[in-house]
């Protein structure tokens, strides 16, 4: 499954790339690529697959986040 921006979303997240790119071009960058190609699910990790892939343990649900 795909999400695919409009093109009013997309020149919005165009804009916010332009507005980022001397600050941060990495943030630039990202935003740009999502107006372009849009969100691929398929291909998402949620937060704990990722953990488990950098070799950190699983985080335990009983401890509280504190941010």
């Amino acid at each position: 499954m795909r999400i695919v921006f409009d093109p009013a979303e997309q020149e919005s997240l165009r804009a916010d790339a332009r507005d980022q790119a001397h600050d941060d071009p990495h943030v630039a960058y990202v935003l740009e690529r999502l107006a372009s190609e849009g969100i691929d699910l398929d291909a998402c990790k949620d937060w704990e697959d990722l953990r488990i892939e950098a070799g950190l343990p699983p985080r335990s649900t009983d401890t509280p986040h504190v941010a």
